[in-house]
């Protein structure tokens, strides 16, 4: 089962790139974008300011199911700045979005290494990374969320004859998606 689930996340695009990101608080220039710009190491990071809940958020545009997030460590100094890392996925904007669900909490990763969550296909639009109840800098080299988009699925129940034809089916099952004025 883990080698078929691996091969999805092969199959899966790297959905960070068309998101837009932004963050509590930036420290120099080190921008909240720095995070999907697909550079993993320092200073191309997003790195807030010294600040209480500090959080780093990717507004993906959609609603996706987000099945791994991979999160990249600095290969410089300041490691504990990615330790302890709730990661969140939801449709919320609800306390910045820091309020969806969790997906995993980060712990201590080696300098420029990389870790990665599986999130099983949690719904969102948003993905967070955030530092809670602790006064702290957060930063992120690189941030990649895996998952596929959210089909919408319509059902329709129609009534017909048993000889309905398909184009006959066709008709009944468009004239109840859409009928006409």
């Amino acid at each position: 089962m883990m080698e078929g689930l691996s091969y999805l996340f092969l199959l899966l695009e790297n959905l960070a790139f068309k998101g837009k990101a932004v963050q509590s608080s930036t420290f120099n220039a080190w921008g909240a974008a720095k995070a999907i710009d697909g550079i993993r190491y320092t200073p191309s990071c997003a790195h807030t300011s010294y600040e209480l809940n500090p959080w780093w958020r990717l507004d993906l545009l959609d609603s996706y199911y987000i099945y791994k997030v991979t999160v990249t460590n600095r290969d410089d100094y300041c490691l504990d700045e990615t330790a302890g890392v709730e990661i969140r996925i939801g449709n919320s904007l609800e306390n910045n979005g820091n309020n969806n669900p969790r997906c995993g909490v980060t712990s201590l990763v080696p300098a420029g290494s990389s870790v990665s969550f599986s999130c099983g296909g949690m719904e969102g639009r948003y993905v967070n990374m955030y530092l809670p109840n602790i006064q702290q800098y957060l930063t992120l080299c690189e941030v990649e969320v895996y998952g596929t988009a959210k089909k919408q699925v319509t059902r329709v129940q129609v009534k017909a004859a048993e000889n309905v034809d398909e184009a006959e089916l066709k008709a009944l099952v468009l004239n109840k998606i859409s009928p006409s004025a």
